[in-house]
């Protein structure tokens, strides 16, 4: 008993102050891109014949990030350094559109009306879908629910079942199979109710648009709120944009909070 409360003891606070700490990031993350047209060669198409998901274009320069995969095959083709990653996590958007990256940035996700913030602010639970996601989303999800990202803190939490959801968070390129129990899922969230789409396959399909065996992404009957892109998004991109939508990160001057 001794020697476990000494371990800890050394471990000290590992939670994440957030906003306000910088992030925790793995070396080699990749995280908001940064666009510089002016470099690109006349004629050039070596990122977009480079994408996997066809997330790029050239006419002019562009990313959807809501189909980008963030891997490093369009920084490494081009061959003037057109197009780069950064390590900034702050990637959530509230509309589809605001996804497309451009040499003036993206938009970040906005905070709901009113009404919804009254609602939601300080008690938000959320059911999670996984509709043929590759788990990959699904662990990223999980672990923001441990000592270091402490999500219900923020008095967000996920809940077993819709009945006790102000929300569901969808991942995975919804499978045929999974598309009726996402639409029924959805259905028994009492309303107002929020979507979240979670992972490049919940948005556009990722690697899997236009499979036989799947839609791609969250279908058009379901009104998103909230598209956190990424494969798979990192838990600071999830939690920054959950925090967005609630209004309690704006201008990044929000008290920290523990």
């Amino acid at each position: 008993m001794i020697s476990f409360l000494r371990a800890r003891l050394h471990q000290g606070n590992p939670t994440l102050v957030f906003p306000g700490e910088p992030g925790r990031l793995p070396e080699g993350f990749r995280g908001r891109p940064v666009l510089d047209p002016s470099r690109c060669e006349e004629g050039c198409r070596a990122c977009a014949d480079a994408c996997p998901t066809g997330a790029i274009r050239t006419d002019p320069l562009r990313i959807d990030l809501g189909a980008c995969l963030f891997c490093p095959t369009c920084e490494e083709a081009c061959p003037t350094g057109a197009v780069t990653f950064t390590p900034d996590h702050r990637l959530a958007t509230r509309n589809r559109e605001d996804l497309v990256a451009t040499e003036a940035g993206t938009r970040l996700a906005t905070a709901l009306d009113a009404r919804m913030r009254r609602m939601f602010g300080r008690s938000l639970k959320l059911r999670q879908v996984s509709a043929g996601g590759c788990n990959g989303c699904e662990s990223e999800l999980v672990a923001l629910n441990n000592v270091v990202f402490d999500l219900s803190r923020f008095g967000i939490q996920f809940v077993a079942s819709p009945r006790h959801a102000d929300g569901i968070v969808v991942t995975g390129p919804v499978t045929h199979n999974m598309a009726s129990a996402l639409r029924d899922t959805y259905a028994a969230v009492p309303e107002p109710r929020l979507v979240i789409a979670v992972g490049a396959c919940a948005i556009s399909g990722g690697p899997f648009a236009g499979a036989g065996a799947s839609g791609d992404g969250v279908p058009a009957g379901l009104p998103v709120d909230l598209y956190v892109p990424g494969c798979p998004p990192h838990p600071l991109t999830t939690l920054d944009g959950l925090l967005r939508l609630l209004g309690q990160i704006e201008d990044g001057s929000r008290p920290p909070r523990r």
